[in-house]
């Protein structure tokens, strides 16, 4: 069993990345060529893209993979001659969690070190490339602390120009009193000059945010919420929930695992395809309730941690039911 759950999900991998990839080309080569990206670009880039894509589809592709292995012992009977031969379920079911504990293992590797690089360089290509020109990298309410002394805000910055607007910069003293604000209608960088223009800026004496979180590894991503706390940033949830998903993704696959089990272990009617079925409908089902959570603790102040917590959750409780009848 635990040979065919890892081969069967290694099958699933490399069945459907490839796939992913092709279409993927089709779709963009166009824009490649006519923005001229260099062969070891692209393919630095579609590399990254299967860890990128890869890692979204991880949970899923071993949903599949248990329910589809699984549902073929039930057709074959093996499951009842295990079971019948003086096997209990929890023994049954000790391969299912060897497996699950590897694959979490590899989840939480991923997750944490390989997918944050991999992400950083398939946005920096799609900008460079796919996107050039357009204002998709346009953020807004940047708040940043350059020193201890000095801290910087611009209301929207578009990248394609290299302007920000509505900038700030308020300087404090070794008290830790203001000492200067200058303000400017915008702040243009000048490559030429090597330096920042200022635009309608004054000058008053006095005698204080986007970034792609999913492009940092476990410390830089630690060290980059402890910053933003400091700052007092309004968005810090956002960067609290990646966080947190990072670690509950590991114990998705044991929750899936466990769904999987207890839905394709019986001999059903209609066969692996209503197995599947119902397999997609609960994966979906869950995708579902994890975005729900997600938007409401970056948008409504819920607790990034009990967004985390309460779809798994909810969904460990249906696992455990679903077990229960099976076995009964």
């Amino acid at each position: 069993i635990l040979k065919r759950y890892l081969i069967t999900f290694s099958v699933m991998l490399l069945l459907f990345i490839p796939i992913g990839i092709m279409v993927h080309l089709s779709e963009q080569y166009g824009k490649m060529q006519d923005n001229e990206a260099p062969l070891n670009e692209i393919l630095i880039y579609l590399g990254n893209f299967s860890i990128y894509i890869g890692s979204m589809l991880l949970p899923i592709f071993l949903f599949l993979s248990v329910i589809f292995f699984t549902s073929k012992l039930a057709s074959n009977t093996e499951i009842v001659a295990i079971l019948s031969s003086g096997i209990s379920y929890t023994r049954f079911l000790r391969p299912y969690f060897i497996g699950a504990v590897i694959v979490a293992v590899f989840m939480l590797l991923m997750g944490m070190f390989i997918v944050p690089e991999a992400s950083k360089g398939f946005n920096e290509f799609k900008f460079k490339y796919l996107k050039k020109g357009k204002q998709d990298r346009v953020t807004e309410n940047i708040f940043n602390q350059l020193n201890e002394k000095d801290f910087i805000y611009v209301s929207r910055f578009d990248p394609a120009r290299e302007i920000g607007y509505n900038f700030t910069m308020e300087h404090f003293n070794e008290e830790n009193e203001l000492e200067y604000k200058l303000s400017a209608a915008n702040i243009r960088w000048v490559p030429a000059d090597t330096l920042y223009r200022l635009t309608s800026y004054v000058k008053r004496s006095i005698k204080g945010e986007t970034e792609v979180i999913e492009t940092k590894n476990l410390f830089e991503l630690n060290t980059f919420i402890k910053d933003q706390k400091r700052k007092g940033a309004s968005n810090i949830n956002t960067y609290v929930l990646v966080k947190y998903k990072r670690w509950a993704l590991p114990i998705t696959a044991f929750i899936l695992t466990l769904i999987a089990v207890a839905v394709s272990a019986q001999k059903r009617r209609g066969g692996m395809g209503v197995n599947l079925a119902f397999g997609i409908l609960v994966a979906f089902i869950y995708i579902f309730f994890d975005r729900v959570f997600g938007t409401l603790a970056e948008q409504s102040g819920l607790s990034p941690l009990i967004a985390v917590i309460v779809p798994n959750l909810l969904f460990g409780i249906l696992g455990f039911y679903l077990l229960h009848k099976a076995k009964s």
